[in-house]
């Protein structure tokens, strides 16, 4: 049965990924990481942006049980559409799906919602990846943090928390178009700790992958498994979610930022706790 809405698109692609061909699962990462392209563009400029054959997208709609090319992108034009409303236009949608809309009742449920993400956070973070990511930063020179628009307040509080700490930080906010100076001063020993949703951040994609490029550590805190920080993170920390509401929360990512501190902040006391050995004049220890 095709998807009629885009959340339930997503879940079709993600559900039949493992099983594409390899052309049909750049398709399937192209389609969710650039949805927008996908939207608004012919099956010709679509397929030459993916890096495949026209012929590969019309069997990638197939693959989803749509008719053809075009019955498929009807789905990405009405996501497009939905997700340019403006926040007057999003009230309006909330108060006609019957939410609670006096302030005592929107703040419940908000409350309500913060609850279950936090609940779905501790499914999505791994234990290996939250001490491989402590350690990558303890062990950095310096930290660089960059996040954009909606994620910038999770750059900003890891900024200052890992500044508390006396670790060597700074935040890359790109005031007056001075973005490209400060990534170039990143070093290969620093790590660049990056964070971004969908709609992803083009400026925060580009700098992880060119961090990559040359060898930086890059921890990455985004939304999913196809997103385009991914291939360029050592340690990627994917949160999940369902689907996209009107008002996103940042709950989840700044919960996960708090745990990254206060876990460099152990690391710290603990290395700092640690014995030094005593030597003797001819340098052995002793």
């Amino acid at each position: 049965m095709r998807a009629a809405t885009f959340d339930e698109l997503k879940d079709a692609i993600a559900g039949a990924y493992p099983a594409l061909p390899k052309q049909l699962q750049r398709i399937a990462r192209f389609a969710l990481d650039r949805p927008n392209e996908l939207a608004l563009g012919t099956v010709a400029a679509v397929a030459e942006a993916a890096g495949v054959q026209p012929s590969a997208m019309i069997r990638f709609a197939n693959a989803l049980d749509y008719g053809g090319f075009s019955q498929m992108q009807q789905v990405f034009r009405e996501h497009l559409v939905e997700r340019s409303t403006s926040y007057r236009d999003r009230i309006a949608q909330l108060r006609k799906s019957g939410r609670p809309q006096g302030e005592g009742g929107v703040l419940h449920q908000f409350v309500s919602d913060a609850v279950a993400e936090l609940g779905r956070l501790d499914d999505h973070v791994k234990q290996a990846d939250l001490h491989a990511a402590v350690m990558l930063l303890c062990r950095a020179e310096r930290v660089h943090v960059l996040a954009q628009r909606r994620a910038f307040p999770i750059a900003a509080y890891l900024t200052y928390a890992l500044g508390q700490l006396e670790l060597r930080t700074q935040l890359l906010d790109g005031i007056g178009g001075m973005l490209d100076n400060g990534l170039r001063s990143i070093a290969p020993r620093d790590a660049l700790l990056v964070t971004s949703f969908h709609s992803y951040s083009p400026e925060v994609v580009d700098a992880a992958a060119a961090a990559h490029r040359r060898g930086v550590a890059v921890v990455a805190i985004t939304d999913s498994a196809f997103s385009p920080l991914k291939p360029s993170a050592r340690v990627c920390f994917e949160l999940g979610g369902d689907s996209e509401p009107a008002f996103r929360s940042l709950v989840a990512p700044m919960c996960l930022a708090q745990a990254l501190v206060v876990g460099v902040g152990h690391r710290l006391a603990e290395a700092a706790a640690k014995p030094v050995p005593k030597r003797r004049r001819n340098g052995a220890a002793s």
